[in-house]
């Protein structure tokens, strides 16, 4: 059977660093970030890090383990995350991920093994080089060629989805359809109980969104952005393409004023919130506690108990 893990994901601004930490607190447990852009150092304001004080409280791992001019990937993720999972599952505690980055979390939780096809990237490149000099159509019947059912859903367009069915062709000799039939019949890395939380009233959610933009601002967003493209960091890499960085970024190169960026981080941040909450709300499996007009940690706490005994932790 496959070792427990508690899960407490959602949108931003939804309470999740809180609740992780006092259920934590409750199980013994330490927890384990899965936000796609906490991973980078140098960047915390603007991905809403855990304070100096909240990991004083637990012991938070995934945080700060790359740099941010990398091109971290979800296979990299699972691979750490997982490496520190189990070393605190060894010490006799319980792994409480905390994070909205549902990819990550869906990715940490199943079997899918992605060693045998993240390992390289020249293939990658090679394939890359062929879409751009011979054309998406070109690749698209290639791969039609080999996998008719997975180019049916793809347009010659999509150059990363071409481009990766492809490249798991030739590393491992199945179509990208099988591929995915055969992790999806692999056993779960872990069993897990998740949390997802939420507002009845989306409105009252966009509404601190909005707030924590401002606060962030305070705080100095736009003073943490302007290090990172001082130390020579690329405005066009992936980690400054997270919000808040990006507009943040494009305001200090002059491309808008900085109250229009305030806004667009606000307008993306309230639009990602909803991508969020479409993807948890699909799982049955969770317990989804939707707040009335503020977090309510008691009432949360309560639920999430009886929840946990059912699966076994307690």
């Amino acid at each position: 059977m496959a070792d427990k893990i508690i899960v407490v994901a959602g949108p931003t601004a939804s309470g999740k660093t809180a609740l992780g930490i006092e259920l934590a607190l409750q199980y013994n447990g330490e927890i384990v970030s899965a936000d796609s852009m906490q991973v980078y150092r140098g960047m915390d304001i603007g991905t809403a890090k855990a304070t100096a004080e909240e990991r004083a409280q637990v012991p938070h791992h995934m945080l700060d383990v790359a740099e941010p001019w990398e091109d971290y990937s979800v296979a990299r993720y699972v691979s750490q995350a997982e490496d520190c999972c189990r070393d605190i599952i060894s010490r006799g505690k319980l792994p409480v991920i905390v994070g909205g980055t549902g990819l990550y979390i869906d990715s940490l939780i199943s079997g899918r093994d992605f060693a045998a096809v993240d390992s390289d990237l020249g293939l990658r490149e090679r394939l890359g080089r062929e879409y751009d000099e011979l054309g998406g159509e070109e690749l698209h019947r290639r791969l039609a060629s080999i996998d008719p059912e997975r180019a049916a859903k793809l347009p010659p367009s999509d150059k990363r989805r071409i481009v990766r069915a492809l490249e798991i062709y030739e590393l491992t000799g199945m179509t990208i359809t099988e591929h995915d039939e055969y992790t999806r019949s692999l056993p779960p890395r872990f069993e897990a109980a998740p949390v997802h939380l939420g507002f009845k009233d989306r409105s009252l959610l966009y509404e601190r969104i909005d707030r924590r933009v401002d606060i962030m601002v305070e705080q100095g967003l736009f003073k943490e952005v302007e290090g990172l493209l001082g130390r020579g960091l690329s405005p066009d890499c992936t980690a400054m393409q997270a919000i808040g960085y990006k507009e943040a970024a494009q305001a200090i190169l002059g491309d808008m004023i900085p109250q229009e960026a305030v806004a667009l981080i606000k307008l993306r941040s309230r639009r990602y919130a909803k991508r969020q909450l479409t993807w948890f709300k699909r799982d049955a499996s969770a317990l989804h506690i939707d707040w009335e007009k503020e977090p309510d940690f008691e009432y949360a706490r309560a639920l999430s108990t009886k929840f946990f005994h059912d699966r076994g932790i307690s």
